[in-house]
């Protein structure tokens, strides 16, 4: 009698919640949804083992979080090219047309762009199991405990027989009036505002609490769905969203269907003016091909979907005056001109440095010292100089050329056909090495701790550093007399800089800095070609081949390779112990892809020679799960050295305790 009534009850509520927060439509008075609600609780506090996942009272988790876990997305999330004006809009039909000599004419969906944080939603047999930010499109945290609090996010979908698993995408947000609300209690209890709605998302999804992100009431709209056992059902965007809405998900109600490129910048258009009465905040249209078939054969690039753009409204723009005008060359040779500006306050934050691009937007834009000029963040994301009031210029202004030779090295430098962009070709500017060193150091790449810009630059000019590979082969002996540095800080950076020996094949690839290849595809190629000498033999077909790589990454890859002194460099790796291949394990035993499935791990203490994330990764590519804490839900603790209070707790919960040998014979 009590599972029947509490199905009833968790039917009833789950309806309610639907009308209010999905349809606006709402179907029961909110006295009476809280007596049931109530009722739902009474009954399950009596009886806990009736409690299921998707019960309207399982939204808050009743205790915080210590902290989140890192997944990996199973399908990249590709962030989206943007195009500012209807100009460019019409470039990039030009471009997928040209890639699609054979499909001259395609509709379009047009969506508005919220202006919130992207999430993942994974259901498991109707049931929702985890949710992940976007992290940096490879990688993300699971908040799930978070995501459950969003009414508009279904724990169960609104289905007879669900799928076996459904991935869905989507914006989650905070509406005007919320964020309104709670910078004024923010504001009463003497804390600081958050800067914008989109902040104020992003923040609140990462709080630990799940009872704190319930009461700041985000929502939620889908626009993406993976449906791997079921994609013969759905062909198009359009159908896509149809179906997100009819098994519980909110649809933004103002997408549109759009026969035409004009019918998209007359979408564009109306909206531009009608998006100051939304309830949210919103910074332009997505446009997206309408046809999978069609999306199918355009792919990617290395960052963007080829079939889908954000054509953006124009940012806010604010005056400031040019001090001066700088040149930088980075860790591919480019060299790009900076404009140092009077600060300025521009969309929540103070902007002093804008970017000039290159020779040719210098000169189409006649920028000069001292002149009054107008920027904006491009994307609301990187300052840029829109335009020059040249009403405003002193007199006996110079026009600012670009320079002849590097400023770092005083090679001549050179514009290659068909570029705009300029570039110091000699392989032992200071300034490439110093880029190349700062980004092989950083966090998605070998992430050593403590070699930042200033290190580098104090190695570099004690001319203790000639190559990457030279990296490894540095003693604490030759560091202590570095400025600020001592015994202490010289041995710290050799023992991260050896230990980053330990990070794999992946990173080491993002790492290289090869011309457009990002964390996301390093990975992509990794898993494709799971050794630095596959992947330097590779054709060019057989590089854009691979699903999201295209033949621009292609081309650079194989370039890249075929460089004599970069060949130099992967031997230099080579002989200083660079994970230059992905681990292996004996082919002819279980599957590696499922002998873990089902069983929880966590890590503790400094392991042999796995790094954790090298541990992390042979667990999850093996179907197991890693968490932080130690609970009875654990299936083994992999221990190392100085493993501390997880070890005595698991010992304490009878616990399976794995050393690293234990471990590999595991997988093997």
């Amino acid at each position: 009698m009590n599972s029947d009534r509490l199905f009833q009850l968790r039917q009833q509520l789950q309806a309610a919640s639907y009308a209010y927060y999905v349809l606006d439509a709402p179907i029961m008075e909110d006295s009476v949804y809280d007596q049931l609600y109530r009722e739902l609780q009474t009954l399950e506090a009596q009886h806990p083992e009736l409690i299921t996942p998707d019960s309207p009272t399982q939204r808050v988790g009743e205790r915080p979080a210590s902290q989140f876990t890192s997944v990996t997305h199973k399908i990249p999330l590709y962030s989206l090219e943007n195009a500012f004006n209807v100009q460019e809009l019409r470039q990039w039909q030009e471009r997928w047309q040209r890639l699609t000599p054979d499909v001259k004419q395609a509709e379009y969906i047009c969506e508005l762009k919220i202006d919130g944080s992207a999430i993942a939603l994974t259901y498991e047999n109707g049931l929702l199991v985890r949710g992940v930010t976007r992290g940096d499109g490879a990688t993300g945290e699971e908040i799930t405990q978070n995501i459950r609090t969003i009414r508009s996010i279904p724990l169960k979908l609104n289905l007879e027989n669900p799928p076996a698993q459904v991935e869905v995408r989507g914006e989650a947000f905070l509406p005007l009036n919320e964020f309104n609300r709670i910078n004024q209690e923010r504001e009463k209890k003497g804390e600081s505002l958050f800067a914008n709605p989109r902040n104020a998302a992003a923040g609140t999804l990462r709080q630990l609490d799940s009872k704190i992100v319930s009461q700041r009431r985000l929502q939620f709209f889908a626009y993406t769905l993976h449906l791997p056992d079921r994609e013969e059902q759905i062909h198009s965007q359009w159908q896509a969203l149809d179906y997100l809405k009819k098994i519980g998900f909110l649809v933004n109600p103002n997408c549109q269907k759009c026969p035409t490129l004009e019918e998209v910048i007359e979408y564009f258009e109306d909206w531009e003016g009608a998006r100051q009465r939304l309830s949210y905040m919103t910074d332009g249209v997505v446009v997206k091909l309408n046809d999978y078939s069609h999306q199918q054969k355009l792919g990617f690039t290395q960052k963007f979907p080829r079939w889908a753009i954000a054509l953006k409204y124009a940012a806010e723009e604010a005056p400031t005056v040019v001090k001066d005008i700088l040149v930088n060359v980075g860790r591919t040779g480019a060299v790009t001109p900076l404009a140092v500006m009077e600060p300025v306050q521009l969309a929540g934050t103070t902007v002093q440095r804008a970017t000039l691009h290159n020779q040719d937007r210098i000169q189409e834009l006649d920028i000069r010292l001292g002149d009054t000029v107008i920027i904006r963040k491009a994307g609301e994301i990187i300052p840029e100089v829109v335009r020059v009031l040249t009403e405003l210029r002193p007199a006996q202004s110079i026009p600012f050329s670009m320079p002849s030779h590097c400023p770092e090295c005083n090679s001549l430098l050179v514009r290659p056909t068909g570029e705009a962009v300029t570039r110091c070709i000699n392989s032992s500017c200071p300034a490439i090495l110093r880029g190349s060193l700062i980004h092989w150091a950083s966090r998605d790449a070998l992430d050593i701790r403590g070699l930042g810009e200033k290190i580098v630059i104090l190695l570099l000019n004690n001319h203790l550093l000639q190559s990457l590979d030279g990296l490894y082969n540095l003693e604490w002996e030759q560091l202590i007399d570095l400025e600020k540095m001592g015994e202490k800080s010289a041995k710290n950076l050799v023992n991260a800089i050896q230990k980053s020996k330990q990070q794999p094949w992946s990173r080491v690839l993002y790492g290289l800095g090869i011309r457009y290849v990002g964390a996301v595809n390093a990975k992509i190629l990794a898993k494709s070609f799971p050794s630095v000498d596959l992947l330097s033999q590779a054709t060019i077909p057989t590089l854009s081949g691979v699903y999201g790589i295209g033949e621009e990454i292609a081309q650079s890859v194989f370039d890249w390779f075929r460089n004599d002194s970069n060949q130099v460099l992967i031997e230099g790796l080579k002989v200083v112990g660079l994970q230059l291949a992905n681990l292996k394990v004996d082919h002819e035993v279980t599957p590696i892809s499922s002998i873990l499935s089902g069983k929880t791990f966590v890590l503790t203490g400094t392991l042999p020679t796995l790094s954790r994330n090298q541990a992390q990764d042979l667990i999850e590519e093996a179907g197991g799960k890693v968490t932080s804490s130690v609970s009875a839900k654990t299936d083994y603790l992999l221990a190392g050295e100085a493993a501390g209070s997880k070890l005595e707790k698991a010992q304490k919960l009878n616990i399976t305790i794995l050393n690293e040998v234990e471990f590999l014979a595991m997988l093997n």
